[in-house]
């Protein structure tokens, strides 16, 4: 019945929020964060329902996989941004497609939830193999965050528009909120149509990061499903609060690295306590404290450096001359 009324409801937000895209518009950052704080206060307040009526152990488990869903959703917008701005989304679009997106990534999540509930409890030894995919993700964001420079995104080398356009033709410009318009009597791709397929590439490779990591957790898999629904419903409305504050978090990829290198560490752990009893595990309290102080500290990392290089840049910048004196010498 729980999850009948739960994806009842999801579908319902979906349908509300397709309404509210139906007629493109550019977002202002006043509805962007109201929609925000909406999205926000629901999974809260839905976690006070948990931990009411299932106990506190359940209730922290839903609280921390919520957290660290909601983190690697805002590594995901980044990757979003990259791919709207290289096919020069139109401001007014850029909802319909993040909707698609989401819809699309919360099937895949599903699908991933679904075979990686039943592998868990087939073999064991999926701990371990879902441990072994966060440390080497955990790597590849470093990787990221270590490097200076933005990598821009090329999209004829990616793969999903290849595959694509050698069946399709595809228009020189957007038609609206239109994925797909007939011409010459063909049915062609727009613009549009290419960047919400890519979109949902990239979705795939998000489900792998993120369904293993909430499965360290807790292995429950309503709480793991429905900390990927919250998490990913705010998605469209967090993109362009995050677009107009883009560069705030400038450390977040260091901070993913390293919560997910350490739930990879504790889903390893795990899976080895169950062969030797003696080996340690990591408490559902512990692992929300962990995450709580990697996300606050590099928020105050990356805000001091922001304020630091505000600084520098004003001490660096010469003394110009005062308007009067400017207009005097033209005059």
């Amino acid at each position: 019945m729980l999850w009948a009324v739960t994806i009842a409801g999801v579908l319902a937000m979906f349908a509300l929020d397709f309404v509210l895209t139906r007629k493109p518009h550019e977002v202002s950052m006043k509805e962007a964060a109201g929609w925000s704080a909406f999205y926000i206060a629901l999974p809260l307040l839905f976690g006070v329902f948990v931990w009411t009526q299932y106990g506190g152990d359940r209730g922290l488990e839903y609280y921390t996989g919520y957290l660290v869903e909601k983190s690697l959703s805002v590594d995901n917008l980044f990757v979003f941004m990259l791919l709207l701005a290289a096919f020069a989304v139109p401001d007014a679009l850029k909802q319909r497609v993040l909707l698609i997106g989401v819809a699309g990534a919360l099937v895949l999540r599903g699908i991933f939830i679904a075979v990686g509930a039943q592998l868990i409890a087939m073999f064991s030894w999926t701990f371990l193999l879902f441990g072994v995919i966060l440390l080497a993700t955990a790597v590849k964001v470093l990787k990221d965050a270590m490097s200076d420079e933005d990598e821009a995104v090329d999209i004829g080398s990616l793969r999903t528009v290849k595959v694509l356009r050698r069946f399709f033709p595809v228009t020189e410009d957007y038609r609206g909120p239109n994925l797909t318009v007939r011409e010459a009597g063909k049915r062609a791709l727009t613009p549009l149509g290419l960047v919400a397929v890519a979109i949902l590439g990239t979705d795939i490779v998000f489900a792998v990061d993120s369904v293993p990591a909430v499965f360290g957790i807790t292995g429950d898999a309503y709480l793991v499903f429905a900390t990927n629904a919250f998490a990913l419903l705010g998605l469209r409305a967090l993109y362009f609060v995050l677009e107009g504050l883009l560069g705030a978090l400038r450390h977040l990829g260091f901070g993913l690295a390293a919560i997910l290198a350490f739930i990879g560490v504790k889903l390893v752990l795990h899976w080895a306590h169950g062969i030797w009893p003696g080996t340690p595990e990591v408490p559902t309290l512990a692992s929300l404290g962990v995450i709580v102080g990697i996300l606050g500290l590099v928020t105050v990392t990356s805000l001091f450096a922001n304020r630091r290089d505000r600084v520098a840049q004003a001490i660096q910048e010469p003394e110009g001359t005062p308007p009067e004196t400017v207009d005097s010498d033209r005059s």
